[in-house]
C-alpha cells in the first residue's frame, strides 16, 4: 500500500513563544482511515491546515501524492486542492443558498474565474450533486436554504460538497464536535462508507476517544503538538489516553468502555 500523504519534521511557530506543532512526522496510506485524537489546543486543526495549506507550516515537508505541497505556487496549489476535500466543524457553507448550490460550491477549484463567478455549471455536475446527495439521503432538501438544515444535514451538505470535488482525501476538522449523538453517527457512519466503498483515504480530527475507536483503522494522538500515539486502536491503553489527555482523561476513559464495539 502507498502512502497518500507523507508529513516529516512538520512544525508550526506563531510569534516566538507559541509552538503549535512540533516535529509531526507520519504517513497516511491510500484508502486508510486515519483519527487524530486530543484535548484541545493540542494543534489538531492547525495540522489539517497545514496539510492543505491554509495555513503553512514553519518547517517540514507535506507530500501528498509524491507532491511537496509546501513548494507548490497558487495555480498548482489550487489543482492539488482539488484532491483534498475539507469538511468543517462549523460547515462553511452560504446560508442563504441553496443545498444543491452549496454543493456544487465543491468544482470551483476546477473552474474559471468567470464561470466560478457566474455559477455556470454543466448539466452532469448537476446529475452528480443529486446523485451524491441522495446517497447522503438528502435527496428531498435539495432546493432547500441552507439556513433551513438541522446541523447533521448542513454536516452532510459539507460532505457532499467535498465529494463533488472527486477528491483522494478527505480532511475532516472536528465533524461531529456541534452535533447531538444521533445525528454524530449518521456523519461518522457517512464517512466510514465513504473510505470503505469509495476507497477515499480519510483523515479526521476528533476530541471524542470512543468515536476513534469505533470508526478507525489507526489513531494518532496529539498533545501540545507533538505526536505522542500512532497505531491501531486496539493497542492504545488508558496510559496512553492518559498520556494525551492529561487531566480531561478519567471520563474519557470511562466513556470509552466499550472500546471494542463496532
Amino acid at each position: 500500500m502507498k502512502a497518500l500523504l507523507q508529513l516529516n519534521g512538520v512544525s508550526k511557530q506563531y510569534g516566538k513563544d507559541t509552538k503549535a506543532l512540533s516535529d509531526v512526522t507520519f504517513s497516511v496510506n491510500e484508502g486508510e482511515f486515519v483519527s487524530i485524537i486530543g484535548p484541545s489546543g493540542a494543534g489538531k486543526s492547525t495540522l489539517l491546515r497545514c496539510i492543505n495549506r491554509m495555513i503553512d507550516a514553519t518547517e517540514g515537508e507535506i507530500l501528498f501524492d509524491q507532491t511537496n505541497l509546501n513548494s507548490l505556487g497558487k495555480r498548482d496549489l489550487r489543482k492539488a486542492r482539488t484532491k483534498m476535500g475539507m469538511i468543517f466543524q462549523h460547515y462553511n457553507l452560504v446560508n442563504r443558498l441553496s443545498v444543491i448550490e452549496n454543493v456544487l460550491h465543491g468544482r470551483l477549484g476546477y473552474k474559471s474565474v468567470l464561470a466560478g463567478m457566474f455559477g455556470v455549471y454543466k448539466e452532469d455536475e448537476k446529475k452528480e450533486a443529486l446523485k451524491i446527495l441522495q446517497a447522503l439521503g438528502l435527496g428531498d432538501q435539495i432546493y432547500k436554504r441552507c439556513d433551513q438544515l438541522s446541523g447533521g444535514q448542513k454536516q452532510r451538505v459539507g460532505i457532499a460538497r467535498a465529494l463533488i470535488q472527486d477528491p483522494r482525501l478527505l480532511l475532516c476538522d472536528e465533524p461531529i464536535a456541534s452535533l447531538d449523538p444521533n445525528a454524530s453517527k449518521i456523519i461518522m457512519d457517512h464517512l466510514k462508507t465513504i473510505s470503505t466503498s469509495m476507497g477515499i483515504t480519510v483523515l479526521v480530527n476528533l476530541h471524542q476517544v470512543d468515536v476513534a475507536l469505533a470508526y478507525s483503522d489507526r489513531i494518532i494522538g496529539v498533545s501540545k503538538g507533538k505526536v505522542v500515539y500512532d497505531g491501531p486502536p486496539k493497542n492504545i491503553t488508558n496510559e496512553q489516553i492518559h498520556s494525551i489527555y492529561g487531566s480531561e482523561a478519567g471520563e474519557l476513559i470511562m466513556d470509552a468502555g466499550g472500546r471494542n464495539a463496532g
